[in-house]
């Protein structure tokens, strides 16, 4: 009796829950056929995409508006600081992609049913936190802020901060991109940036040391040297002043070295002094051809 008993108990159990997810089959069932339920999603799909569409105009339409006015402020002729207008645009545009997206996902999200007052007071108390615990994040922003501040530097300067060296890319409120000239980019936290070379803002210096055989004339050979750096000076829209040939910088048994300097624009002392050791090399061979056919007759 008692184990007939038993079986019964199990049969009825097993009976109860076969109705239980035959019941919750109907329910789902009659919730997935009901055309109430599929016109809501389809509604809520067609909400969140106008909403993303949106987003992303409204960004584009910013970005536009931005370049615009940074243009206009370019061409403004009492202007004089173009560097920290690109530097400003790049920022601002940054700034309202990311107010912009904050507030897409929030209204995504409403579109859910998910209440937004809640989760606000609840980012409030977690931001907070965050706050307390990622200091070197609060000190890159906060670093960020000076350097645009400032005006350490900009997009487009050439700068060296620690072992990084190359052209500014993007100056964020956390990091900064800095390319060097072999292509490598480098993403600097801004809180690590204690100190910056600028290459930028003043007029740079070439220094050309030429070497000349010690038995040759040093004065026809600084001649040579001036003629030729001035003819540079002329078709070289890069100096910004007229090269000085300094005289000699070291006397040895075997050699002399000539120094030359120019005032050339930003940046470009390297390329000047690619560009006058080139002339200057082509002029002395010149020369001592001259002389060795004089020699000659």
């Amino acid at each position: 009796m008692k184990q007939w008993h038993i079986s019964y108990l199990t049969g009825e159990s097993a009976a109860s829950v076969i109705s239980s997810w035959e019941k919750l089959g109907d329910q789902l069932f009659q919730y997935i056929a009901d055309p109430a339920v599929w016109t809501g999603f389809i509604l809520i799909l067609v909400k969140v995409t106008f909403i993303l569409l949106g987003a992303r105009i409204i960004i584009k339409l910013a970005n536009k508006a931005l370049e615009h006015v940074m243009v206009e402020r370019e061409r403004n002729p009492l202007n004089l600081d173009r560097r920290r207008t690109k530097t400003i645009g790049k920022l601002l545009g940054n700034i309202t992609s990311y107010v912009v997206n904050f507030i897409m996902i929030l209204m995504v999200l409403n579109q859910f049913g998910i209440r937004l007052e809640p989760l606000l007071a609840g980012a409030g108390v977690v931001g907070l936190a965050i706050g307390f615990g990622a200091q070197s994040l609060v000190k890159d922003v906060i670093t960020g802020f000076f350097i645009i501040f400032e005006d350490q530097f900009a997009v487009g300067d050439v700068i060296q901060t620690g072992t990084y060296k190359g052209t500014v890319e993007e100056i964020g409120l956390r990091i900064t991109r800095v390319r060097s000239w072999t292509g490598e980019v480098h993403i600097i936290p801004n809180g690590t940036i204690t100190q910056v070379t600028n290459f930028s803002v003043n007029n740079s210096i070439a220094v050309v040391d030429v070497s000349i055989p010690a038995d040759m004339n040093i004065d026809n050979a600084m001649q040579v040297l001036k003629d030729t750096v001035m003819k540079n000076y002329e078709n070289n829209v890069n100096m910004v002043k007229e090269p000085e040939v300094l005289g000699v910088q070291t006397l040895s048994a075997s050699e002399i070295i000539i120094r030359t300097t120019v005032e050339c624009k930003p940046n470009s002392q390297l390329q000047i002094s690619r560009e006058l050791n080139a002339e200057v090399k082509k002029a002395l061979d010149k020369y001592r051809l001259e002389v060795a056919s004089s020699r000659g007759e």
